[in-house]
């Protein structure tokens, strides 16, 4: 690369970094010079692409927002039947808590601070509307509010107890909450 040119994909980096050093030391972890450190790019970088800390949080966290109803969107799109999508809400739900640790973690982070600032509450609110907009190409909305919810509640349960549920309990409790009225 020529001098005094920048990388094309610094700012992508720079949430890449973000998003690393949150799951490793969590946001409270989080300044400028140790995501500049993360990522490899000067400081001064930092404040040309975004116009502080909280800016560059929101858009990281959008970014992941993004990621995970990508995840469901993966799941669900194949499913044509009732029963398929319910196999497939089961199968997201334990793909998601057996999978990335780092996801599960962002996740918590990022409620964190929806639970403190409303800027965030907006952004887990639009990403909630995403995942249920998905759930209800197969399910009533109330079902896939229900839906959202359970998947919430298993994938950290899966994620953080010693004695995960097994499959079944919930292929068992998808269909409780998606059997009709």
């Amino acid at each position: 690369m020529a001098t005094g040119q920048t990388d094309p994909r610094r700012r992508e980096t720079v949430l890449a970094a973000t998003l690393d050093l949150i799951a490793d030391e969590g946001v409270a972890g989080v300044s400028h010079r140790k995501i500049a450190a993360r990522a490899g790019v000067p400081l001064g970088s930092m404040t040309y692409h975004f116009t502080g800390i909280d800016d560059l949080l929101r858009e990281a966290f959008t970014g992941f927002a993004a990621h995970i109803v990508a995840v469901f969107e993966r799941h669900l799109a194949p499913a044509r039947t009732p029963e398929q999508a319910r196999e497939a809400v089961t199968t997201l739900i334990h793909a998601v808590a057996e999978g990335p640790r780092r996801d599960l973690v962002l996740t918590q982070e990022l409620y964190t601070l929806a639970a403190r600032r409303p800027e965030y509450r907006t952004l887990t609110a639009a990403w909630m509307r995403s995942s249920r907009r998905l759930l209800e190409q197969h399910f009533s909305a109330p079902a896939a509010r229900r839906l959202d919810a359970l998947i919430e509640g298993l994938t950290l349960h899966g994620a953080l107890d010693d004695t995960p549920p097994d499959r079944e309990v919930t292929r068992t409790a998808v269909a409780l909450i998606t059997a009709g009225p």
